[in-house]
């Protein structure tokens, strides 16, 4: 066994560094239930601030943020439009449908980004014979498109559009994070055309737990509304609030540093004629790649990657992904490099 993995898999395998650690155990700490847990309050404050909301609402994971703004959107019967490969319709469980009673209505997109062409005859009349079109959702970054930063004109112009056309609009910011580092464009300036917007802490920012869903006050106290029924009220979760807390000030600007590693992980693939990127150019700090069948399947490259003590996600459409994050360093990427010349030699 390696005597330290390398794990690409994901970012959500971070783990607290010591400074996060030392900023939980001081946390000051209250019953969150009741609105008492003031470290809690500090980090609602502080996401809606970032984000430009009336208010936030901390939440165990983004699973749940999604579901409790869709249930905060729709009523049973309603459906949303969705782009065809997005978080919430793929790696959700179809909460929408089975807890939310609400239908998803998917578009095709190239790396997960759509147009408002695209949209276009999409509502459903007025009829008793439809459900009626309610909210549109929108990933940034797209996690199955590769990463992908959603282009500022088209949110705008999608955005602009559901809105005269009545239709609520969320974001699924769970690497929103990323997505700011990359372009310049602040947070705020990113969701002020959405009516809520979720985002994670245990993903990029390396936060254990958490993630906030932020909009109107009032929509946000239907919100707690939906947690609670879904299992999500905590207590004293000043301690969880706290890692995100010290994430939010100290981790953010390096996610320039993951960029960074990924682009060095795409540089050293192009070196092999039996690698593919797809898509070719990473934008944030998601690598994906095909291996081509001559020298074997995803899983086969995942199996022999882990005996030189590197981790890998094949994934469903015959593709590995790599994700960087802040426990993996420029030496790191080197050394999966170095794994894979290795590989690949032996094989031709």
């Amino acid at each position: 066994m390696a005597e330290r993995w390398i794990d690409f898999r994901s970012d959500t395998v971070t783990r607290p560094t010591p400074a996060m650690r030392r900023a939980m155990q001081e946390a000051e700490v209250g019953d969150d239930v009741f609105g008492e847990d003031p470290t809690v309050n500090r980090l609602q404050e502080r996401v809606a601030e970032l984000l430009g909301k009336e208010a936030a609402l901390f939440v165990p994971s983004g699973t749940m943020a999604n579901l409790v703004a869709i249930r905060t959107h729709c009523r049973p019967g309603d459906e949303m439009i969705c782009e065809a490969h997005c978080h919430l319709f793929h790696y959700e469980q179809a909460g929408y449908a089975q807890i939310a009673g609400v239908a998803a209505r998917t578009v095709e997109g190239r790396y997960g980004v759509i147009t408002v062409e695209q949209l276009e005859g999409l509502i459903r009349p007025p009829n008793a014979h439809f459900a009626q079109t309610r909210l549109i959702t929108l990933e940034n970054t797209h996690n199955r498109g590769g990463g992908t930063i959603q282009p500022y004109p088209l949110v705008e112009a999608i955005c602009q559009w559901a809105a005269q056309h009545g239709l609520r609009r969320h974001l699924d910011g769970a690497r929103l994070w990323n997505a700011a580092v990359a372009t310049g464009i602040r947070p705020a300036d990113w969701t002020k055309h959405f009516d809520t917007v979720t985002v994670c802490f245990s993903k990029g920012l390396g936060a254990p737990v958490g993630s906030a869903l932020a909009g109107p006050k009032d929509l946000i106290q239907q919100a707690h509304r939906h947690r609670k029924v879904l299992g999500g009220g905590m207590r004293q979760a000043g301690i969880l609030a706290a890692a995100a807390l010290y994430a939010l000030d100290h981790h953010i600007d390096r996610l320039a540093e993951d960029h960074a590693n990924a682009q060095r992980l795409a540089e050293g693939l192009r070196r092999f004629d039996l690698v593919e990127l797809d898509p070719p150019k990473p934008e944030t700090n998601m690598v994906f790649f095909r291996i081509s069948p001559r020298w074997g399947t995803p899983q086969q490259l995942a199996d022999a990657l882990r005996k030189e003590g590197i981790l890998v996600l094949p994934t469903a459409e015959g593709k590995i992904r790599l994700v960087t994050h802040l426990d993996v360093s420029g030496a790191d990427v080197d050394r999966f490099i170095q794994a894979m010349e290795k590989m690949l030699l032996r094989k031709k």
